[in-house]
C-alpha cells in the first residue's frame, strides 16, 4: 500500500509540473495587462509585424480616400509614409496601447463570457500617421478619417474554447506548483529505495516538460493553419512565439534541471555497484598449458 501511493503521488507530481507552469504563465502573465504588454511590445519591431500592420492602416485609409486617377499613386505614398511611420518611437506607444486594449478585451471576455472576435485596434497608429502626413504637408491628410482598423487577434470560436481552459489556470495560479512540490515530496518520502524514486521522479519531470514543449509546436502550427485570410501567418507566427516564450524557456529549463538530478542520483549507484575487478593471481601460481593456474614448488638451491 506504501508503494503504491507513493508510485501514484510521483506521478500525479510530473502531470502537475506542465499544468504549474501553464497556471503560472497564465496568471501572471496572460492575466497581468503590464506584463503582456512588455512581452508584446518587441513585436513593434518585427518586419513582419511592421508590414501587417501597414498593409491594414494603408487598406483602412486608402478606403476612405477618393483621388481619382491618382488612387495607385496615393495608395503607394500612404503605404510608404504608413511603413516609415512603424519604424519611430511613437508607432512603439501606439502599438502598446493597441496591445493594452486586446488584452482588456480578451480578459474582459474570459472574466464575463463576452462572446464576439477579439480584436487589435489600429485607430491610435493611424491618428499618428494622419498627424505625421499633415506635419509633412500633405494635401490631403487633414481628410485622413480615424476609422478603427482592425486585425483579427482570435475569433469567436476559438475564444469559447480557450475561455473555461484559461479561466481555470488563472484561477490555479501558485497552486498547482505547490501541489506538485507537495505530491513529490510526500512521494519521495513514502518510497523505500529513495534514490531510485528520485532518478524515476526526475525522468517524469523531463518527459513532462519535453510533452509541453511538443504540444507547444503543435499548437502553433494549428494557429497558423486556421488563421483568417487577412492575417498574416509570419506576423500571427511572431506574436505566438512571443506570447508562449516564457513556457517555452521555463520548460527547457525543468528538463534540463531534471535530467540534471536524474543523472546525479543515478550515475553513484551506477558506480557503487560496479563489480571489483579481480586481484592478480599469486606469483607461485602459473598457468599451465591446459590454461588451469598450477602451483609450482620453487627450487632449493643446495
Amino acid at each position: 500500500m506504501r508503494r503504491a501511493l507513493s508510485v501514484v503521488l510521483l506521478a500525479l507530481a510530473c502531470l502537475l509540473v506542465p499544468l504549474g507552469t501553464l497556471s503560472v504563465w497564465a496568471r501572471y502573465e496572460v492575466g497581468d495587462s503590464d506584463r503582456y504588454v512588455a512581452t508584446m511590445a518587441p513585436l513593434a519591431a518585427e518586419p513582419a509585424v511592421r508590414g501587417a500592420v501597414a498593409d491594414a492602416v494603408t487598406n483602412g485609409i486608402v478606403a476612405q480616400l477618393d483621388a481619382g486617377p491618382l488612387q495607385s499613386a496615393v495608395d503607394a505614398f500612404v503605404h510608404d509614409a504608413v511603413k516609415s511611420f512603424t519604424g519611430t518611437e511613437a508607432f512603439q506607444t501606439a502599438w502598446n496601447t493597441a496591445n493594452r486594449a486586446a488584452h482588456d478585451a480578451v480578459q474582459q471576455a474570459v472574466d464575463d463570457g463576452t462572446d464576439g472576435p477579439v480584436t487589435l485596434d489600429l485607430a491610435p497608429v493611424t491618428g499618428q500617421v494622419r498627424q505625421q502626413l499633415s506635419d509633412d504637408g500633405v494635401p490631403f491628410a487633414n481628410r485622413i478619417p480615424v476609422t478603427h482598423t482592425t486585425i483579427i487577434v482570435m475569433n469567436s470560436r476559438d475564444l469559447e474554447r480557450l475561455r473555461e481552459s484559461l479561466l481555470l489556470l488563472q484561477r490555479a495560479g501558485l497552486w498547482l506548483p505547490f501541489a506538485a512540490f507537495i505530491s513529490a515530496a510526500t512521494g519521495l518520502a513514502l518510497a523505500r529505495r529513495r534514490r531510485r524514486a528520485l532518478t524515476a521522479t526526475a525522468l517524469g519531470v523531463a518527459l513532462a516538460a519535453a510533452a509541453l514543449l511538443v504540444a507547444l509546436a503543435m499548437c502553433r502550427s494549428l494557429t497558423l493553419d486556421n488563421l483568417p485570410s487577412d492575417v498574416g501567418r509570419s506576423a500571427a507566427g511572431a506574436a505566438y512565439d512571443a506570447l508562449s516564450s516564457s513556457v517555452r524557456t521555463a520548460s527547457l529549463w525543468t528538463a534540463g534541471t531534471a535530467l540534471t538530478v536524474a543523472l546525479c542520483t543515478w550515475l553513484p549507484g551506477r558506480l557503487r555497484h560496479r563489480p571489483a575487478p579481480h586481484p592478480p593471481a599469486p606469483p607461485e601460481m602459473r598457468p599451465a598449458a591446459s590454461g588451469v593456474s598450477m602451483p609450482v614448488t620453487p627450487r632449493r638451491t643446495e
